[in-house]
């Protein structure tokens, strides 16, 4: 294998007229989609940016995205993908820590740009949607000619995103042509018939997430099919899209999928041409996935992934599916489960295990994996690579840090992030198990639960409870629910009901800031 643009060239060549893109009711077809790549691969060439040189893009969810991205690995770059909500600050490290020599960026973000740039290797700024001052359009920066495609070897890097920075700086993950070509082929595999020429896919996962860039936008190029990305999230937005489109796959994190089970005119919604929906990005409560499910007949199939994996590890084939567990490992991955001494843990006959009949202490481990999409390392980190990577048997095992289990039939379970555990009076309790419960109570509409000082227990339970619109519940209603359905230290101590949980672009919920304010609180 070599430059994995490759692949998107090879369905151009044999069908230009089939629609790449769809946006805004416009179809892009394959033969000016790679059009458009050549153009901006060969004015990156023009201005000296080629082979393994860094380039941002900071922008929504575009067609311009696609375009960039692929134009640069055309070029032989290297991806930089930014979130589009950050601000000067945010940006300047990222700019800075990689070395990029350009940027690509809606008009309205360049002067976050302009701000930092005597502080990067920034030479050139393009923008979309209108000119700026220090910026080339987009249109006006693609060459009439096209660049031919860049040899790079499997290992080269391709992409380097960025960890999420709930600890520190966020770190640079280093993702080859081989990670993202593999995995990119995995996910158009692990659907049942495959992604089709004929199948379209609903880009509502950020582009400049993993999740997004390999599992909804590269998946669907690789395989002929047409993407229609969505700037922002929006359910009304998304589900009308679906009907008018008939698009028929999605992929989301669990938070989309409990916002559009939670509209007001949810039962409306026709969803009925879609063949799949996928989850990820976090464990999605059983109640909410069997509640979609219900309401639009298709089956959501979760699975599991992170940015450094290229995401995906694991997932649910609708045709070998175990709800409430991530799925079996992918083909050519490997997956353990193990003790802080590296040892296997054995796996349980057969899972989801009932948490309240088990010692999940005796059960569960670091969930660790080994394969062709796991990262080179993280850029210009010595130390956290040796922290990330433990080598046994000739390979490189992947630290994840989800504490799980497996079982004998190959299904894995996240049961949590391994520091989002809560220690209790010396009991050990998963965040995820309260807020499963939580999830089926009829006035919750959203739930997370965090860890909180106590002086005498060490640490307590706080639920923070978003409640439905016609919800009629209080705090001592939610603790008593709680409590007649798990062990008595398990239930929150405390209650507090919010309008909405701080949440990342991807759906994560920020379980740092939800514990900073109780610190403020103090």
């Amino acid at each position: 294998m070599t430059n994995l643009v490759t692949e998107v060239g090879a369905v151009a060549e044999q069908t230009p007229d089939g629609t790449a893109i769809g946006y805004e009711g416009r179809e892009i077809s394959y033969g000016e989609f790679w059009a458009r790549t050549g153009g901006f691969a060969a004015a990156l060439d023009e201005r000296g940016i080629g082979a393994d040189d860094r380039v941002g893009v900071y922008l929504p969810n575009l067609p311009q995205f696609p375009v960039a991205f692929h134009g640069i690995l055309r070029a032989g770059g290297v991806v930089v993908p930014m979130n589009p909500q950050y601000k000067a600050r945010e940006i300047g490290h990222l700019l800075a820590d990689s070395g990029a020599k350009a940027v690509v960026t809606l008009s309205d973000l360049v002067p976050f740009v302009e701000e930092v740039r005597e502080e990067t290797d920034v030479e050139t700024v393009v923008s979309v949607g209108g000119g700026a001052e220090g910026a080339i359009p987009f249109g006006e920066f693609l060459a009439d000619e096209e660049f031919d495609v860049a040899q790079r070897a499997d290992d080269d890097d391709a992409v380097q995103p960025y960890t999420s920075g709930t600890t520190g700086q966020p770190k640079g993950v280093q993702l080859t042509h081989e990670n993202l070509a593999t995995n990119a082929e995995a996910s158009v595999a692990v659907i049942p018939d495959g992604i089709r020429a004929d199948d379209t896919m609903l880009g509502v996962l950020p582009l400049f997430h993993i999740y997004g860039m390999t599992v909804t936008m590269n998946a669907t190029l690789f395989a002929g099919g047409a993407y229609y990305p969505r700037p922002s999230w929006d359910a009304g937005e998304a589900t009308s899209l679906i009907e008018e489109e008939e698009l028929t796959l999605m992929h989301g994190v669990p938070a989309m999928y409990n916002d559009v089970i939670n509209q007001p005119d949810a039962e409306e919604f026709d969803l009925s041409s879609l063949r799949l929906a996928g989850v990820g990005g976090a464990g999605i409560p059983i109640e909410v996935l069997r509640r979609f499910e219900e309401l639009y007949d298709v089956t959501v199939c979760e699975g599991y992934g992170l940015t450094e994996t290229s995401p995906v590890t694991h997932f649910n084939s609708p045709n070998d599916r175990r709800v409430g567990s991530i799925g079996k490992s992918l083909p050519g991955i490997d997956s353990r489960v193990v003790t802080e001494d590296f040892a296997d843990v054995p796996p349980v006959e057969r899972g989801p295990v009932d948490e309240e009949a088990v010692d999940l202490n005796e059960i569960t481990g670091e969930l660790v994996i080994a394969g062709p999409n796991v990262m080179k390392g993280y850029y210009g980190l010595p130390e956290a690579n040796e922290e990330a990577f433990t080598e046994e048997g000739g390979r490189k095992w992947f630290h994840t840090g989800d504490i799980g289990y497996h079982d004998e039939d190959g299904f894995y379970y996240v049961v949590d992030r391994e520091k989002h555990m809560i220690v209790t009076a010396g009991y050990n309790v998963y965040p995820r198990e309260v807020e499963e419960l939580l999830f089926e109570h009829e006035a919750v509409a959203d739930a997370a639960v965090v860890g909180i000082p106590d002086e005498r227990r060490g640490e307590t339970i706080k639920a923070y409870v978003v409640p439905t619109s016609d919800a009629d519940v209080s705090e001592d209603d939610i603790k008593e629910y709680c409590l007649s359905s798990l062990a008595e230290y398990k239930h929150p101590r405390e209650v507090e009901f919010v309008e909405e949980l701080p949440r990342t672009t991807t759906g994560k919920v920020q379980k740092f800031k939800l514990e900073e304010r109780e610190v403020e609180a103090e």
